[in-house]
């Protein structure tokens, strides 16, 4: 039986014990990830561990947070999976020469670097991880914290830079959108974790900087690309629109996230900047407009050009998760029948084209035949946005996913 005491999903979708047993069912999938090497590494369509693959320091970082929040589910087994994913970080992915975490090892493009996408996953185990219980995982956040601060955080542009090399001798001239949306989530995280509000007032800046300024600035077109001096980049990965990290053009699902994240950084006290609200719903509409159903198939296109314009038309599994989440919390901040009703439509859509009842998890992504696809993904590595869809629903827009779990306590209902 599910907990009575629970804050009600918007109405029209899927009740809360659904979204419990959608949850439980994702974590079940999730537990093949256990690397025995040290660390998650990465599944199959079939949930099955591909034992040669590259292990990736934020995919690790990712799974210890979703079985950080099945242990606050009620998942007994989900303590152990944690502490393996907090072995790993502390140990094999961490840097004991030069501090910080590597990207990735076993020979990985990019393992040996340093960034601070990556080291915003470590900041939201670790988070997760110190909320859950876990003695060992306050020391790893205290580090990986002060890696940010004193690594990443460029204090003047009130913004982290992305990439450095493993001595930290050299810093990419790239700046990125990506790493500084994480790095909020991150933030908030950490804020949770430590009670510390200068955490919170950081992701501010960010928000107020990258969404005030910049997307705002663009009909909330938010640019991803910038040069060392934050000068946008319009043309950058124009010859590779379909990359996983950095897609050209304007990314309709990062909208759909960073819309959220504005009122979760704003119930967790600091001035986002001028009506936060207003920026989440300028970045919403825009997402649904050019992303939704933009042609003549149910589903959120991938990217768009700077008009608005289809890019890539693949639907990704991670892009319907955050219009979920981002409905759920628009409609908690506002009450208006018509976030709701999306709410309910994008979960009717994933029931019916993402999650996948034969095989376990979701489909990662789709052509736009809604027909699964690999152009961009492979396999079913990611539990983290699905999970979190299923969670945020049901949960204030402050604390965070792990604290609001922890006090509206939950049981999966075996």
């Amino acid at each position: 039986m599910t907990d009575a005491r629970f804050l009600a999903p918007p109405p029209g979708g899927p009740d809360v014990r659904w979204l419990l047993g959608e949850a439980r069912r994702l974590i079940d999938f999730a537990r093949a990830s256990r690397d025995p090497r040290g660390g998650f590494g990465w599944l199959s369509d079939d949930g099955a561990l591909l034992p040669d693959g590259p292990r990736e320091t934020y995919m690790t970082a990712r799974m210890t947070h979703v079985f950080a929040l099945g242990q606050l589910l009620g998942e007994p087994d989900c303590a152990p999976l944690v502490q393996h994913g907090l072995d790993a970080l502390a140990g094999p992915f961490r840097d004991a020469a030069n501090g910080g975490w590597l990207t990735a090892l076993d020979g990985a493009p990019g393992g040996s670097t340093k960034a601070a996408y990556t080291h915003a996953f470590v900041v939201l185990a670790a988070s997760s991880a110190v909320i859950a219980g876990h003695a060992r995982a306050a020391a790893l956040l205290d580090s990986a914290l002060a890696v940010v601060l004193n690594r990443f955080w460029d204090d003047e542009a009130g913004l982290v830079v992305d990439v450095r090399s493993s001595d930290w001798a050299t810093t990419d001239p790239y700046r990125g959108a990506n790493a500084n949306m994480h790095m909020v989530e991150a933030m908030l995280a950490a804020a949770d974790a430590t009670g510390d509000p200068a955490w919170s007032e950081r992701a501010g800046r960010i928000l107020r900087r990258l969404i005030g300024g910049f997307a705002q600035e663009r009909a909330w077109r938010l640019p991803e690309h910038y040069d060392s001096g934050w000068q946008v980049q319009p043309d950058y990965n124009r010859d590779d629109p379909a990359h996983p990290f950095r897609p050209y053009g304007v990314t309709i699902g990062h909208l759909l996230e960073w819309s959220r994240l504005c009122l979760n950084a704003q119930a967790a006290g600091p001035a986002v900047g001028a009506e936060p609200l207003r920026l989440a719903q300028g970045l919403f509409n825009t997402a649904v407009r050019d992303g939704w159903a933009v042609d003549g198939a149910p589903g959120f296109i991938y990217t768009t050009d700077w008009d608005g314009w289809p890019v890539v038309r693949n639907r990704l599994h991670w892009v319907a998760a955050e219009g979920i989440a981002a409905a759920a919390a628009l409609w908690r901040a506002t009450g208006e029948l018509r976030y709701a009703e999306l709410h309910a439509q994008w979960w009717a859509y994933a029931q019916e084209h993402l999650i996948d009842l034969d095989r376990g998890s979701w489909h990662h992504e789709l052509d736009p035949a809604n027909t699964p696809a690999t152009g961009t993904w492979s396999g079913k590595p990611d539990a983290y946005h699905a999970l979190q869809a299923a969670l945020l629903p049901m949960l204030p827009l402050n604390p965070g996913i792990a604290l609001g779990v922890r006090q509206i306590p939950f049981t999966l209902g075996h």
